[in-house]
């Protein structure tokens, strides 16, 4: 491994940097956005349950605010059970894009390396085709120099592309998983204004 960063010469290194930091964003998001802490299952169902058996109780809109995003939004709902449909659709829709905010958070930065990546390659890569005409000199070439051009312009070329094609196809999946819980928490959100309201059971 040290043998290949010393080839590929000091332009790996912000190459290196973009690795670690991808990686720390795919496995943080990978665990945070599971189904089951974004959208916990039949969520809305207890909510209504629990609203219709105790009514609105202050230690149980905490718990649900902080149960899930979910239940951030459903919190907001109930909390504000007695005003017209208008307000509080315009109330779930505030915390509905708090919440899409906080779920893409770290996305638009590995966005960002997915496409930096390459760039970087690149620069890797004309770094070392200086060197490469650098070796050659009136009298000959200097092998040694052609060599070490050669292997810092394809290791990072490579390295470029080894970076952003794993961003780019994780930042697509989180990006679709974002957009999908979104549109369920909207449904539910949807419903629970119409419930509240009688115009669905």
């Amino acid at each position: 491994m040290i043998a290949l960063i010393e080839a590929a010469g000091w332009p790996i290194w912000p190459l290196i940097i973009a690795s670690i930091l991808a990686l720390a964003i795919i496995f943080e998001r990978a665990y945070t956005l599971r189904r089951t802490l974004i959208l916990p299952p039949g969520l809305l169902d207890k909510t209504i349950e629990n609203m219709r058996r105790e009514g609105i109780d202050a230690n149980l809109l905490r718990a649900l605010a902080e149960s899930s995003p979910l239940g951030r939004v459903l919190a907001v709902g109930v909390r504000n059970l007695g005003s017209s449909r208008e307000i509080m659709k315009e109330s779930l829709e505030e915390t509905g894009r708090a919440v899409a905010h906080e779920l893409n958070r770290f996305l638009t930065t590995l966005g960002t390396i997915a496409s930096v990546a390459p760039l970087l390659g690149l620069l890797g890569t004309v770094i070392g085709m200086v060197e490469i005409f650098g070796s050659q000199t009136p009298s000959g070439s200097n092998p040694a120099q052609l060599a070490h051009g050669i292997s810092v312009a394809l290791y990072n070329t490579a390295f470029g592309l080894i970076v952003a094609i794993p961003s780019m196809i994780f930042y697509r999946h989180f990006r679709g998983k974002v957009d999908s819980f979104m549109l369920e928490m909207e449904q539910q959100a949807v419903a629970l204004v119409e419930i509240v309201h009688g115009e669905r059971k």
